[in-house]
């Protein structure tokens, strides 16, 4: 396994970073834990989670899970460096009690706890921020991190799913204050069919030290060879997956991408996350294995070399906007 820092701090993370968002809800506490055990054995040292996962009534079972793997000691948490967020409601489905969602300085206090609690250690390397709190100032939320920097329940602090204009001013709010490095780390939607991310989130990223942790490097299946499976074994898309075949232009794309990764012998998903894994900026993605074989498939990716001319055929299919800020000025 390759490692890097994480955007300008001096922690070093794998290349891959293990999604944990199946935990429960797909995949039992037993072969999670058997997951993680294979995740470490292959050198992944970076896993994400978040308070909310687990959904509906189960809403902090995946943080459970990784708590009892943690229990099992065996230098487990301090081989693990933990990332999970804070942001959504944790109460009932439904509209959140006041306070008890966002990022408030009082939930983001409450959240931690219970978090910790949840996952069975005293810290978080990496606390992230899931969505932008439209009504919390940075001021405020800056003051609540800190506080529990000082405490030593959190170490670093990133975001998710932040435009880059939040990005920026989140950072420079941060400096203004001082006494904070600021975000180091950005999750986003980003992929080879989904490239929006390289408009202003990657540069800014890029601007100010954050290392990019991509989410849905399959596009929720598409770039994992869903044609072929149809044809093969009568798999059918789901969900996301589905919606965009339904799609010819789409569905014609993807034709191609997978007759494209035929002729190089390599397989659609191996191939989408390493193609993640040469783009500027990109710490690692996020890969969320429902099963040990998944795994493997993602640790076999990380030690793919594409070559140029086959970096140059997926450019062809999935073009990117360009480079920022022309992309959007001509």
């Amino acid at each position: 396994m390759k490692y890097t820092q994480l955007g300008r701090t001096g922690l070093k993370v794998s290349r891959l970073v293990l999604g944990t968002m199946n935990f429960g809800p797909q995949t039992d506490e037993a072969d999670s834990h058997a997951i993680m055990d294979a995740a470490l054995d292959a050198g992944i040292n970076l896993f994400d989670t978040a308070n909310v996962y687990g959904w509906g009534e189960n809403k902090g079972r995946t943080e459970e899970i990784i708590g009892n793997w943690f229990a099992q000691g065996e230098g487990r948490r301090d081989k693990v460096v933990l990332a999970t967020k804070v942001y959504g409601n944790m109460g009932a489905d439904g509209p959140a009690w006041p306070n008890h969602d966002k990022l408030s300085a009082v939930n983001i206090r409450r959240a931690v706890d219970a978090s910790l609690k949840r996952l069975q250690t005293d810290y978080i390397d990496v606390y992230q921020f899931h969505h932008v709190d439209r009504a919390t100032p940075f001021e405020e939320i800056w003051q609540a991190i800190d506080v529990l920097v000082q405490q030593g329940k959190i170490l670093y602090v990133g975001s998710s799913n932040f435009p880059g204009y939040k990005i920026a001013q989140a950072n420079e709010i941060a400096a203004r204050r001082g006494g904070t490095i600021g975000l180091v780390s950005e999750q986003c939607l980003y992929n080879l069919a989904e490239r929006r991310a390289e408009m202003e989130v990657v540069p800014a990223a890029q601007e100010y030290g954050l290392g990019v942790i991509p989410w849905s490097p399959l596009h929720g299946g598409l770039l994992g060879g869903v044609i072929k499976k149809e044809v093969e074994g009568g798999r059918r898309a789901s969900g996301r997956a589905a919606d965009a075949l339904a799609d010819p232009g789409t569905r014609a794309q993807i034709q191609s991408y997978e007759e494209l990764l035929g002729k190089h012998g390599i397989e659609p998903g191996e191939a989408a996350l390493a193609w993640l894994l040469t783009r500027p900026g990109v710490t690692g993605p996020i890969v969320g294995p429902r099963t040990a074989e998944q795994l493997a498939s993602a640790v076999r990716a990380s030690e793919l070399e594409l070559s140029e001319e086959l970096l140059t055929g997926l450019d062809e299919i999935f073009p990117g906007p360009g480079p920022s800020p022309e992309a959007f000025a001509w």
